[in-house]
């Protein structure tokens, strides 16, 4: 959409205000609000702004960033109207006073492997499945973790849940967000919904504004929806499937009618670079404390660094597709979390397939059995690696990793370190519950 379109637009939707959107580098959405006067001006001129005081962003001496409107994503906020007027919301890139994309803005770091996809001739589109849960509220409107409903996998139920999860699915809808299925998960309160496959900057765009989107029909109802991947204890928890493939001169590049799970050789080499290279980034899929108390066999999370097609134990599945649908052949990564920005998610996944293309990497044979099942002498023999047990092995494996900075910059790589190394020490020194209840009577 040019200029004159979105001043058309607004004006016909009767826009007063427009929020400028942005992600910082943890995946926390800000936002500057004009009102509609200011519009033309913005476009023309960008929008300046303090970044000193945002997460991963600059310095106080390098504070003067603007942002940079991408019209394509103007959108009316349904939560947000009146009966006098209505307020819409645009997602900005992040640039420097010298008129440079800023390389910590994570969509910008998306951007860069996106071009290095292109460069090859590639096209990455993505498919998530977002889950979350959703909880009651008390009297006062405290948070309780209490889920809303008691139904499980896939039931339908008649409580107050169902209508919830179809307004929420009108008001994705009305953003321009093309939703493929919604329906309940294993956990009482847990819920999941799926995307209509697209690329991969649309599709980080959406899961952030769905994101907002539940939330806001969730408070309008006195209830609460958290992407934490491991709210409830003893229950399944909260992931975000990430199905994946490669598009060249528009055909799908995943695709061999000849192979046993139709997928080609430039797919086992993209999947044999994820699974080479996952370590690398699961502070980037798995970046909280909370992430790793997901990934523990049992509960559907996928702790083992395999693959396979029946396999929902392995980390990469290849599901199965109807005869003569070529296009929707791909490749399923299944430990990224919904607490992860989707726009250094997408980005980092992209970088270690496409290093798995670009340096020939082999596949190891895919494994169709119950890995759960597997006693540790079985799997060692197998040699089947995990993924890290806990945040502070992410951030080992992350210090380390070439690949970590070739994602993000050395800079920026620098930044998301420090951070995550902050909430690792915190949480370390913290005394629990768990040890005062514990402990305490007996020592």
């Amino acid at each position: 959409m040019n200029k004159k379109q979105i001043l058309e637009k607004a004006k016909k939707e009767k826009i007063q205000f427009i929020n400028l959107q942005f992600v910082d580098l943890l995946g926390f959405l800000k936002s500057v609000t004009i009102p509609i006067s200011k519009l033309e001006d913005a476009i023309d001129s960008n929008v300046w702004f303090d970044g000193s005081s945002i997460e991963g962003f600059t310095r106080i001496y390098e504070s003067d960033m603007y942002l940079k409107l991408d019209l394509n994503t103007f959108a009316v906020v349904p939560w947000e109207k009146t009966e006098k007027y209505n307020v819409a919301r645009i997602i900005c890139d992040v640039y420097k006073p010298n008129g440079e994309p800023f390389e910590g803005d994570p969509r910008n770091i998306l951007k860069r492997q996106i071009a290095a996809a292109e460069k090859m001739g590639y096209t990455y589109y993505v498919g998530p499945e977002l889950e979350f849960f959703i909880f009651k509220k008390d009297e006062q409107g405290n948070l309780q973790v209490d889920p809303h409903d008691n139904a499980g996998y896939f039931d339908y139920s008649s409580d107050k849940g169902v209508g919830i999860m179809q307004s929420m699915s009108q008001v994705v809808s009305e953003m321009g967000i093309d939703v493929e299925t919604v329906h309940h998960e294993v956990a009482r309160g847990q819920h999941e919904i799926d995307f209509k496959y697209s690329d991969a900057l649309s599709q980080a765009d959406a899961v952030m504004t769905v994101k907002t989107a539940l939330r806001a029909v969730a408070e309008k109802n006195d209830l609460h929806v958290t992407f934490m991947p491991k709210p409830v204890f003893g229950e399944n928890g909260t992931g975000m499937h990430i199905h994946q493939s490669l598009f060249k001169n528009g055909k799908n590049a995943f695709f061999d009618p000849k192979d046993k799970y139709l997928i080609s050789k430039t797919a086992k080499h993209f999947i044999a670079g994820q699974l080479k290279y996952i370590e690398d980034i699961a502070l980037i899929t798995n970046p909280i404390v909370n992430s790793y108390k997901r990934l523990v066999p049992g509960y559907e999370a996928p702790v083992y660094i395999t693959w396979g097609q029946t396999n929902r134990s392995a980390l990469i599945r290849i599901p199965r597709v109807s005869k003569g649908n070529a296009d929707s052949v791909r490749c399923e990564l299944r430990c990224p979390d919904s607490a992860s920005n989707p726009y250094l998610a997408f980005a980092a996944m992209l970088h270690i397939g496409l290093k798995g293309i670009k340096e020939q990497i082999e596949t190891v044979e895919p494994i169709e059995e119950n890995i759960y099942l597997f006693t540790d002498k079985k799997a060692k023999r197998m040699r089947i690696r995990t993924l890290p047990e806990n945040l502070g092995r992410s951030i080992f494996k992350f210090e380390r990793s070439q690949v970590a900075k070739d994602i993000f910059g050395k800079d920026t790589w620098k930044k998301y370190l420090d951070n995550r190394q902050t909430e690792w020490d915190e949480y370390r020194l913290d005394v629990s519950q768990w040890e005062i209840d514990r402990f305490m009577p007996i020592y």
